[in-house]
């Protein structure tokens, strides 16, 4: 590898890292389309780094790539979301499992704080941030090579939609989500593996049910 395909490489990487920050806060909707020469023009980079970045995102399961084409803010069709939450019902619970015997004290003890603070009214981007933060350091204790990738491509892919799901359910959805984030910790912390993964289950199938009920939200 000679030193520019290195620097090209490093500078693709902190472009991801950037983007990925704003898709993943909503600042693009699905179905946007991403202009190179803008992204170019906004890092000060060539063309070659924003093509690694944004084959970096498409790995994600962020960006879609259309060979000669470009580059468009993955979206979902309404059967495409319930399928990938259906996935999600069946094998986060199953990663949670492989976790739970990884998580130590101390992570147990930020699971709990994130659900209080999540709970405490913190406003939607911060609420997402945190309800991230948690179900994916539940699952930290879990070494995979491909499950816990899996699961988080998937939380990629579907983050514009629970975005929307929070903000159609209102303060009583919310509710019973928090409820859930409680019970979850409170199973994890007596090591009930079979508690956690039932109720990490339906905390994911609720969603799905909920979106079920607003296809307009899946129109470009």
């Amino acid at each position: 590898m000679t030193i520019a395909q290195s620097r090209d490489g490093v500078t693709g990487q902190r472009i991801a890292d950037s983007l990925r920050d704003v898709i993943l806060r909503g600042e693009y909707a699905p179905g946007a389309r991403i202009r190179q020469e803008d992204i170019a023009e906004q890092f000060g980079a060539s063309r070659l780094p924003v093509r690694e970045a944004l084959r970096i995102l498409e790995s994600d399961g962020l960006v879609t790539l259309v060979a000669n084409t470009g580059a468009w803010i993955s979206h979902l069709s309404l059967d495409e979301c319930q399928e990938m939450y259906q996935i999600r019902e069946r094998i986060e619970p199953l990663l949670l499992s492989y976790s739970l015997p990884g998580l130590d004290a101390a992570t147990l003890t930020r699971l709990a704080d994130l659900a209080d603070e999540m709970q405490s009214g913190a406003d939607l981007e911060t609420f997402l941030h945190l309800d991230r933060e948690f179900h994916l350091l539940s699952y930290s204790g879990a070494e995979t090579t491909i499950l816990g990738p899996t699961v988080e491509r998937l939380w990629n892919s579907t983050q514009h939609y629970r975005r929307a799901f929070t903000l159609i359910v209102g303060p009583d959805g919310n509710r019973a989500v928090h409820y859930e984030h409680q019970l979850l910790v409170g199973a994890l912390k007596r090591g009930d593996s079979v508690d956690a993964e039932r109720v990490l289950g339906g905390h994911i199938r609720r969603t799905r049910l909920e979106l079920l009920h607003h296809p307009d939200l899946f129109k470009n």
